[in-house]
């Protein structure tokens, strides 16, 4: 019997399976500045709509991952004639460098505006060295 081409796939165990999304809402990369500091960074997130309940953030395996949850506007009494705003969700996801101490990032939400504090690891941070008078 001959080999039929039409054999099925092996999945690659090292691949990741993206979930299927079961929500409608439209999913937008949100904007996001890096700021660079001695002791690490700072990154604003621009996530309008969201409070700190409706951000999610995770650090897994080097990559953190920044969702927001955006409920749509509701105006009783009242009918959307024309709309130009879209109403969605956010994600995005950023790879982390080693140098970043992970166990220690701080998120604060203020105004729809994600702030990250991202320390840097201890061996990372800069070291002033004292010159002694001999």
């Amino acid at each position: 019997m001959a080999k039929d081409d039409k054999e099925l796939q092996k999945a690659d165990p090292q691949q990741p399976i993206e979930a299927e999304r079961v929500d409608r809402a439209p999913v937008f990369a949100p904007a996001a500045d890096i700021l660079e500091t001695e002791q690490g960074a700072v990154m604003l997130v621009d996530l309008p709509g969201c409070d700190e309940g409706a951000v999610d953030i995770r650090v897994e395996e080097g990559v953190l991952t920044v969702r927001g949850r955006v409920a749509p506007g509701q105006f009783p009494g009242h009918e959307l004639t024309y709309g130009e705003y879209r109403v969605g969700d956010y994600e995005r996801a950023f790879s982390v460098s080693e140098l970043i101490d992970t166990g220690k990032i701080e998120a604060t939400v203020k105004d729809g505006v994600l702030r990250l504090t991202l320390p840097k690891v201890e061996a990372a941070k800069p070291k002033k060295i004292q010159v002694k008078v001999s």
